[in-house]
Protein backbone atom coordinates (compact mmCIF):
# COMPACT_ATOMS: atom_id res chain seq x y z
CA UNK A 1 0.00 0.00 0.00
CA UNK A 2 2.80 2.55 0.75
CA UNK A 3 4.19 1.53 -2.58
CA UNK A 4 1.13 2.16 -4.26
CA UNK A 5 0.68 6.04 -2.70
CA UNK A 6 4.12 6.88 -3.18
CA UNK A 7 3.80 8.57 -6.55
CA UNK A 8 0.71 10.91 -5.41
CA UNK A 9 2.89 11.96 -2.10
CA UNK A 10 5.78 12.74 -4.34
CA UNK A 11 3.54 14.59 -6.90
CA UNK A 12 1.74 16.31 -3.89
CA UNK A 13 5.22 17.41 -2.44
CA UNK A 14 6.23 18.75 -5.95
CA UNK A 15 3.14 21.11 -6.07
CA UNK A 16 3.52 22.53 -2.49
CA UNK A 17 7.10 23.70 -3.44
CA UNK A 18 5.83 24.76 -6.58
CA UNK A 19 2.78 26.72 -5.63
CA UNK A 20 3.44 30.40 -3.30
CA UNK A 21 2.23 30.25 -0.35
CA UNK A 22 0.09 33.22 1.20
CA UNK A 23 0.79 33.04 4.42
CA UNK A 24 4.07 34.68 4.94
CA UNK A 25 5.83 37.54 3.85
CA UNK A 26 9.18 35.27 2.74
CA UNK A 27 7.25 32.06 2.02
CA UNK A 28 6.00 32.99 -1.07
CA UNK A 29 7.41 31.99 -4.73
CA UNK A 30 10.26 34.69 -5.62
CA UNK A 31 9.81 34.60 -9.38
CA UNK A 32 5.81 34.52 -8.78
CA UNK A 33 4.35 37.34 -11.99
CA UNK A 34 2.81 39.84 -9.23
CA UNK A 35 6.44 40.57 -7.99
CA UNK A 36 7.59 41.73 -11.70
CA UNK A 37 4.06 44.21 -11.84
CA UNK A 38 5.02 47.56 -11.62
CA UNK A 39 2.45 50.06 -9.91
CA UNK A 40 0.04 51.51 -12.18
CA UNK A 41 -1.92 54.38 -11.40
CA UNK A 42 -4.66 56.55 -13.41
CA UNK A 43 -5.29 59.95 -12.88
CA UNK A 44 -8.53 61.81 -14.89
CA UNK A 45 -8.68 65.60 -14.87
CA UNK A 46 -11.50 67.53 -16.20
CA UNK A 47 -13.02 70.44 -15.55
CA UNK A 48 -16.04 72.96 -16.20
CA UNK A 49 -14.92 76.46 -16.89
CA UNK A 50 -16.91 79.71 -16.88
CA UNK A 51 -15.37 82.75 -18.56
CA UNK A 52 -16.40 86.90 -19.90
CA UNK A 53 -14.53 86.31 -22.80
CA UNK A 54 -15.46 83.86 -26.27
CA UNK A 55 -13.21 81.27 -26.85
CA UNK A 56 -11.96 82.84 -30.11
CA UNK A 57 -10.94 86.16 -28.67
CA UNK A 58 -9.51 84.25 -25.40
CA UNK A 59 -7.11 82.17 -27.89
CA UNK A 60 -5.73 85.52 -29.70
CA UNK A 61 -4.52 87.09 -26.41
CA UNK A 62 -1.41 87.00 -25.64
CA UNK A 63 1.16 88.15 -22.93
CA UNK A 64 3.47 90.61 -23.98
CA UNK A 65 7.28 90.67 -25.30
CA UNK A 66 7.83 86.97 -23.99
CA UNK A 67 8.22 85.49 -27.49
CA UNK A 68 11.22 85.34 -29.06
CA UNK A 69 9.67 86.66 -32.17
CA UNK A 70 6.05 88.34 -32.42
CA UNK A 71 4.15 90.18 -30.07
CA UNK A 72 4.18 87.38 -27.45
CA UNK A 73 3.29 84.27 -25.97
CA UNK A 74 -0.68 83.18 -26.69
CA UNK A 75 -2.57 80.99 -25.15
CA UNK A 76 -1.45 78.16 -27.00
CA UNK A 77 2.45 78.19 -26.03
CA UNK A 78 0.89 79.01 -22.33
CA UNK A 79 -0.86 75.82 -22.73
CA UNK A 80 -4.17 76.87 -22.32
CA UNK A 81 -5.96 76.44 -25.52
CA UNK A 82 -7.69 73.32 -25.21
CA UNK A 83 -9.13 75.05 -21.37
CA UNK A 84 -12.20 76.21 -23.46
CA UNK A 85 -15.90 77.11 -22.28
CA UNK A 86 -18.14 74.79 -20.62
CA UNK A 87 -17.07 71.17 -20.31
CA UNK A 88 -12.83 70.11 -20.48
CA UNK A 89 -11.19 66.48 -20.79
CA UNK A 90 -8.04 68.14 -19.37
CA UNK A 91 -5.90 65.50 -19.38
CA UNK A 92 -5.17 61.41 -18.38
CA UNK A 93 -2.06 60.52 -16.59
CA UNK A 94 -0.99 57.11 -17.05
CA UNK A 95 1.75 56.24 -14.45
CA UNK A 96 4.13 53.29 -14.50
CA UNK A 97 6.97 52.84 -11.50
CA UNK A 98 8.65 49.91 -10.21
CA UNK A 99 12.13 48.82 -8.70
CA UNK A 100 14.17 47.08 -11.48
CA UNK A 101 16.69 45.53 -9.54
CA UNK A 102 18.92 46.41 -6.10
CA UNK A 103 20.47 49.07 -8.48
CA UNK A 104 17.81 50.86 -10.13
CA UNK A 105 14.19 52.62 -10.23
CA UNK A 106 12.11 52.78 -13.37
CA UNK A 107 9.59 55.60 -13.48
CA UNK A 108 7.15 56.63 -16.35
CA UNK A 109 4.32 58.94 -16.92
CA UNK A 110 2.37 58.99 -20.11
CA UNK A 111 0.04 62.37 -20.78
CA UNK A 112 -3.16 61.74 -22.57
CA UNK A 113 -5.31 64.15 -24.16
CA UNK A 114 -8.03 65.06 -26.59
CA UNK A 115 -5.29 66.08 -29.24
CA UNK A 116 -3.08 63.08 -28.31
CA UNK A 117 -0.45 61.23 -26.52
CA UNK A 118 2.81 62.35 -24.98
CA UNK A 119 5.45 60.82 -23.17
CA UNK A 120 5.21 63.52 -20.39
CA UNK A 121 8.32 61.55 -17.95
CA UNK A 122 10.13 58.19 -18.72
CA UNK A 123 13.57 57.52 -16.76
CA UNK A 124 15.59 55.66 -14.73
CA UNK A 125 17.37 56.33 -10.92
CA UNK A 126 20.15 54.69 -9.50
CA UNK A 127 19.34 53.37 -5.71
CA UNK A 128 23.18 52.03 -4.65
CA UNK A 129 25.59 54.88 -5.96
CA UNK A 130 28.13 55.72 -2.84
CA UNK A 131 28.62 58.84 -0.98
CA UNK A 132 25.15 60.46 -1.37
CA UNK A 133 25.11 60.15 -5.34
CA UNK A 134 22.57 59.48 -7.91
CA UNK A 135 22.07 59.72 -11.56
CA UNK A 136 18.77 60.03 -13.06
CA UNK A 137 18.52 59.54 -16.97
CA UNK A 138 15.63 59.88 -19.30
CA UNK A 139 13.05 62.67 -20.29
CA UNK A 140 12.39 63.83 -16.96
CA UNK A 141 11.36 67.28 -15.67
CA UNK A 142 13.55 69.77 -14.49
CA UNK A 143 14.56 70.10 -10.52
CA UNK A 144 14.73 73.78 -11.33
CA UNK A 145 12.61 75.82 -8.68
CA UNK A 146 10.28 74.19 -6.66
CA UNK A 147 7.22 73.92 -8.60
CA UNK A 148 8.77 72.68 -12.30
CA UNK A 149 9.58 68.77 -10.81
CA UNK A 150 5.85 68.43 -9.42
CA UNK A 151 3.08 67.35 -12.01
CA UNK A 152 0.26 69.18 -12.79
CA UNK A 153 -2.40 67.19 -10.40
CA UNK A 154 0.19 68.15 -7.57
CA UNK A 155 -0.22 71.98 -7.97
CA UNK A 156 -1.83 73.84 -5.39
CA UNK A 157 -3.48 75.62 -8.23
CA UNK A 158 -5.53 74.27 -10.99
CA UNK A 159 -3.00 76.46 -13.38
CA UNK A 160 0.85 77.09 -13.47
CA UNK A 161 2.06 80.29 -12.00
CA UNK A 162 2.35 83.00 -15.29
CA UNK A 163 5.97 83.83 -14.63
CA UNK A 164 6.45 79.78 -14.81
CA UNK A 165 4.22 79.02 -17.87
CA UNK A 166 5.68 82.20 -19.21
CA UNK A 167 9.65 81.04 -19.37
CA UNK A 168 9.00 77.25 -19.69
CA UNK A 169 5.05 77.05 -21.18
CA UNK A 170 2.39 75.40 -19.59
CA UNK A 171 4.31 71.80 -19.65
CA UNK A 172 7.25 73.12 -17.81
CA UNK A 173 10.76 72.46 -18.55
CA UNK A 174 10.65 68.49 -19.40
CA UNK A 175 14.16 67.72 -21.17
CA UNK A 176 15.76 64.50 -22.19
CA UNK A 177 18.68 64.49 -20.62
CA UNK A 178 21.05 63.14 -17.22
CA UNK A 179 20.70 64.46 -13.71
CA UNK A 180 23.81 63.93 -11.00
CA UNK A 181 22.81 65.11 -7.83
CA UNK A 182 25.23 64.43 -4.47
CA UNK A 183 23.05 65.52 -0.79
CA UNK A 184 25.89 66.23 1.78
CA UNK A 185 26.64 63.92 4.71
CA UNK A 186 24.94 66.99 7.00
CA UNK A 187 22.19 66.82 10.29
CA UNK A 188 20.02 69.12 7.18
CA UNK A 189 19.14 68.08 3.97
CA UNK A 190 21.72 70.23 1.57
CA UNK A 191 21.34 69.22 -2.34
CA UNK A 192 23.60 70.03 -5.08
CA UNK A 193 22.71 68.62 -8.60
CA UNK A 194 23.36 69.55 -12.23
CA UNK A 195 21.34 68.64 -15.50
CA UNK A 196 22.54 68.29 -19.17
CA UNK A 197 19.66 68.32 -21.20
CA UNK A 198 18.78 68.89 -24.89
CA UNK A 199 17.25 72.29 -24.64
CA UNK A 200 14.39 71.53 -26.87
CA UNK A 201 11.90 73.73 -25.07
CA UNK A 202 10.96 76.44 -27.55
CA UNK A 203 9.43 79.38 -24.54
CA UNK A 204 13.11 80.21 -23.53
CA UNK A 205 15.34 77.64 -25.57
CA UNK A 206 14.84 75.67 -28.87
CA UNK A 207 17.10 73.76 -31.16
CA UNK A 208 15.91 74.22 -34.53
CA UNK A 209 18.06 75.51 -37.17
CA UNK A 210 16.60 78.14 -39.74
CA UNK A 211 17.35 80.08 -43.18
CA UNK A 212 17.25 83.56 -43.60
CA UNK A 213 18.40 85.90 -46.12
CA UNK A 214 20.89 83.68 -47.36
CA UNK A 215 22.69 82.93 -44.05
CA UNK A 216 22.18 79.36 -42.50
CA UNK A 217 21.24 78.85 -38.94
CA UNK A 218 22.04 75.46 -37.58
CA UNK A 219 19.93 72.86 -35.52
CA UNK A 220 21.94 72.72 -32.10
CA UNK A 221 22.74 69.13 -32.32
CA UNK A 222 23.66 67.13 -28.93
CA UNK A 223 22.79 68.44 -25.32
CA UNK A 224 22.22 72.93 -25.62
CA UNK A 225 20.99 73.25 -21.73
CA UNK A 226 22.52 73.13 -18.46
CA UNK A 227 20.50 73.19 -15.05
CA UNK A 228 22.04 73.55 -11.84
CA UNK A 229 20.31 73.86 -8.33
CA UNK A 230 21.12 73.95 -4.46
CA UNK A 231 18.33 72.74 -2.30
CA UNK A 232 17.92 72.52 1.75
CA UNK A 233 15.27 71.98 4.23
CA UNK A 234 15.20 72.28 7.60
CA UNK A 235 13.30 72.19 10.70
CA UNK A 236 12.36 74.85 13.44
CA UNK A 237 9.69 73.30 15.84
CA UNK A 238 6.37 72.43 13.92
CA UNK A 239 7.98 75.56 10.85
CA UNK A 240 9.76 73.44 8.01
CA UNK A 241 11.67 75.68 5.53
CA UNK A 242 12.29 74.82 2.25
CA UNK A 243 14.32 76.91 -0.04
CA UNK A 244 16.33 76.73 -3.35
CA UNK A 245 18.45 78.46 -6.41
CA UNK A 246 18.51 77.34 -9.74
CA UNK A 247 20.17 77.93 -13.16
CA UNK A 248 19.44 77.20 -16.36
CA UNK A 249 21.80 78.36 -19.80
CA UNK A 250 22.08 77.39 -23.25
CA UNK A 251 21.47 78.07 -26.72
CA UNK A 252 18.32 79.47 -27.70
CA UNK A 253 16.61 79.08 -31.44
CA UNK A 254 13.15 80.09 -32.72
CA UNK A 255 13.06 79.63 -36.42
CA UNK A 256 11.48 81.42 -38.98
CA UNK A 257 7.23 81.66 -40.03
CA UNK A 258 8.54 81.42 -43.39
CA UNK A 259 4.25 81.48 -44.47
CA UNK A 260 4.07 85.00 -43.32
CA UNK A 261 5.19 86.58 -45.71
CA UNK A 262 5.84 89.95 -44.28
CA UNK A 263 6.41 90.13 -40.62
CA UNK A 264 8.07 86.60 -40.11
CA UNK A 265 11.07 86.88 -37.67
CA UNK A 266 13.62 84.65 -36.29
CA UNK A 267 16.04 84.40 -33.31
CA UNK A 268 19.36 82.42 -32.51
CA UNK A 269 21.36 83.47 -29.84
CA UNK A 270 21.51 82.32 -25.68
CA UNK A 271 18.98 82.35 -22.82
CA UNK A 272 19.73 82.10 -19.30
CA UNK A 273 17.15 81.92 -16.59
CA UNK A 274 17.78 82.40 -13.11
CA UNK A 275 15.39 81.51 -9.75
CA UNK A 276 15.30 81.31 -6.11
CA UNK A 277 11.72 79.91 -4.24
CA UNK A 278 11.50 79.46 -0.65
CA UNK A 279 8.55 77.61 1.16
CA UNK A 280 7.10 77.83 4.96
CA UNK A 281 5.30 75.46 6.19
CA UNK A 282 3.97 75.37 9.48
CA UNK A 283 2.13 72.20 10.96
CA UNK A 284 -0.34 72.47 13.94
CA UNK A 285 -0.54 68.95 13.90
CA UNK A 286 -0.58 65.33 11.57
CA UNK A 287 -3.37 66.79 9.46
CA UNK A 288 -3.77 70.85 9.63
CA UNK A 289 -1.21 73.36 7.94
CA UNK A 290 -0.55 76.23 6.72
CA UNK A 291 1.96 77.44 3.52
CA UNK A 292 3.56 79.98 2.71
CA UNK A 293 5.02 79.54 -0.99
CA UNK A 294 7.53 81.95 -2.87
CA UNK A 295 9.11 81.89 -6.07
CA UNK A 296 11.29 84.18 -8.14
CA UNK A 297 12.27 83.95 -11.69
CA UNK A 298 14.13 86.59 -14.63
CA UNK A 299 15.15 85.52 -18.05
CA UNK A 300 17.64 87.22 -20.00
CA UNK A 301 18.39 86.80 -24.06
CA UNK A 302 21.03 88.07 -26.29
CA UNK A 303 21.84 87.11 -29.81
CA UNK A 304 20.21 87.94 -33.40
CA UNK A 305 17.15 88.64 -34.64
CA UNK A 306 16.00 88.10 -38.35
CA UNK A 307 13.22 89.93 -39.98
CA UNK A 308 11.25 89.95 -43.27
CA UNK A 309 10.20 92.91 -44.70
CA UNK A 310 7.83 93.08 -48.02
CA UNK A 311 10.39 96.07 -49.09
CA UNK A 312 14.06 95.35 -47.55
CA UNK A 313 13.70 91.55 -47.18
CA UNK A 314 15.78 89.43 -45.06
CA UNK A 315 17.60 91.69 -42.01
CA UNK A 316 19.33 91.15 -38.94
CA UNK A 317 19.96 93.17 -35.82
CA UNK A 318 20.92 92.19 -32.26
CA UNK A 319 18.25 91.44 -29.80
CA UNK A 320 18.17 91.63 -25.82
CA UNK A 321 15.83 91.15 -23.53
CA UNK A 322 15.69 91.29 -19.58
CA UNK A 323 12.38 89.99 -18.23
CA UNK A 324 12.06 89.51 -13.95
CA UNK A 325 8.89 88.12 -11.92
CA UNK A 326 7.35 86.38 -9.39
CA UNK A 327 4.75 83.95 -8.03
CA UNK A 328 3.74 83.89 -3.75
CA UNK A 329 0.63 81.94 -2.59
CA UNK A 330 -0.74 80.79 0.65
CA UNK A 331 -3.03 77.98 1.03
CA UNK A 332 -4.07 76.22 4.26
CA UNK A 333 -5.37 72.93 4.99
CA UNK A 334 -8.75 73.25 7.58
CA UNK A 335 -8.93 69.69 8.34
CA UNK A 336 -8.75 66.01 5.92
CA UNK A 337 -11.30 67.39 3.71
CA UNK A 338 -11.02 71.27 3.08
CA UNK A 339 -8.47 73.64 1.70
CA UNK A 340 -8.10 77.15 0.69
CA UNK A 341 -5.41 79.43 -1.11
CA UNK A 342 -4.74 82.08 -2.71
CA UNK A 343 -1.75 83.20 -5.03
CA UNK A 344 -0.55 86.59 -6.64
CA UNK A 345 1.52 86.51 -10.22
CA UNK A 346 3.40 89.41 -11.06
CA UNK A 347 6.04 90.21 -13.74
CA UNK A 348 7.19 93.46 -12.96
CA UNK A 349 10.24 93.70 -15.52
CA UNK A 350 9.49 93.40 -19.89
CA UNK A 351 12.43 94.95 -21.30
CA UNK A 352 13.13 93.87 -24.91
CA UNK A 353 15.73 95.72 -27.18
CA UNK A 354 16.06 95.66 -30.91
CA UNK A 355 19.44 97.22 -32.18
CA UNK A 356 20.32 99.01 -29.36
CA UNK A 357 16.51 100.60 -29.39
CA UNK A 358 14.16 99.80 -26.18
CA UNK A 359 10.89 98.48 -27.08
CA UNK A 360 8.15 100.02 -24.98
CA UNK A 361 6.36 96.77 -23.57
CA UNK A 362 3.67 96.57 -21.41
CA UNK A 363 5.13 95.54 -17.25
CA UNK A 364 3.43 94.84 -14.27
CA UNK A 365 1.71 92.07 -15.39
CA UNK A 366 -0.60 91.09 -12.74
CA UNK A 367 -3.04 88.20 -12.13
CA UNK A 368 -4.85 86.82 -9.12
CA UNK A 369 -5.97 83.55 -8.03
CA UNK A 370 -7.98 82.14 -5.24
CA UNK A 371 -9.24 78.51 -4.89
CA UNK A 372 -11.41 76.14 -2.41
CA UNK A 373 -10.97 72.44 -2.76
CA UNK A 374 -13.06 69.29 -1.05
CA UNK A 375 -10.88 65.98 -0.71
CA UNK A 376 -13.36 63.24 0.07
CA UNK A 377 -10.94 60.81 0.40
CA UNK A 378 -7.15 60.98 -0.76
CA UNK A 379 -8.10 59.52 -3.99
CA UNK A 380 -10.27 62.70 -5.06
CA UNK A 381 -10.42 66.41 -5.28
CA UNK A 382 -12.89 68.87 -6.58
CA UNK A 383 -11.72 72.02 -6.36
CA UNK A 384 -13.59 75.94 -7.33
CA UNK A 385 -10.80 78.08 -8.62
CA UNK A 386 -11.60 82.13 -9.29
CA UNK A 387 -8.92 84.01 -11.53
CA UNK A 388 -9.07 87.72 -12.23
CA UNK A 389 -5.90 88.11 -15.14
CA UNK A 390 -4.74 91.02 -15.91
CA UNK A 391 -1.72 90.53 -18.15
CA UNK A 392 -3.57 89.81 -21.66
CA UNK A 393 -3.54 91.95 -24.48
CA UNK A 394 -5.23 91.97 -27.51
CA UNK A 395 -3.92 93.63 -30.87
CA UNK A 396 -6.57 95.46 -33.20
CA UNK A 397 -4.86 97.76 -35.58
CA UNK A 398 -0.82 97.51 -34.58
CA UNK A 399 -1.84 98.47 -31.13
CA UNK A 400 -2.05 96.63 -28.24
CA UNK A 401 -4.70 96.88 -25.38
CA UNK A 402 -4.89 95.68 -22.43
CA UNK A 403 -8.03 93.21 -21.90
CA UNK A 404 -9.03 91.86 -17.86
CA UNK A 405 -10.50 88.33 -17.98
CA UNK A 406 -12.47 86.76 -15.60
CA UNK A 407 -12.66 82.90 -15.08
CA UNK A 408 -14.36 80.50 -12.96
CA UNK A 409 -13.33 76.82 -12.82
CA UNK A 410 -14.75 73.63 -11.40
CA UNK A 411 -12.45 71.19 -11.61
CA UNK A 412 -12.33 67.27 -10.99
CA UNK A 413 -9.40 65.26 -10.32
CA UNK A 414 -9.75 61.35 -9.69
CA UNK A 415 -7.08 59.03 -9.27
CA UNK A 416 -7.31 54.83 -9.41
CA UNK A 417 -4.51 52.42 -8.72
CA UNK A 418 -0.92 52.61 -6.44
CA UNK A 419 0.53 55.98 -6.88
CA UNK A 420 3.93 56.60 -5.32
CA UNK A 421 4.79 59.72 -2.82
CA UNK A 422 5.20 62.91 -3.76
CA UNK A 423 8.13 64.80 -2.59
CA UNK A 424 7.21 66.94 0.49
Amino acid sequence: MKIKFLPSILLFGALAVAVPLTGGEGTGNPFAQAKFVPDISLILDSSFVIRDLEDPWFSDLFLPGFSHAGPGVRALELDEANVGKGFNLNYAELSLASVVDPYFDLFAVFHLSPEGFEIEEAYFSTRRLPAGLQIKGGKFLSQFGRINGQHSHYWDFGSPPLVQSAFFGGGGLAELGLRLSWVAPLNIFLQFAVEILQGHNEMSFGHQGFDAGGISIATVDGPGLVVATVKSSFDLGNLTVLAGISSASGKSRWPADLENDNGASAFAGTAAVFGADITFKYLFDSIRYLSLQTEVMGRTSRGDRYGLEVVNGWSVCEQRSRQEGFYSQAVARLNKRLRFGARLDLIWKNDLSFAGMTQALPKNLMRYTAMGEWNPTEFSRLRLQYTYDRSRYEESGGIWRQRPVHELTLQVNITIGAHGAHAF
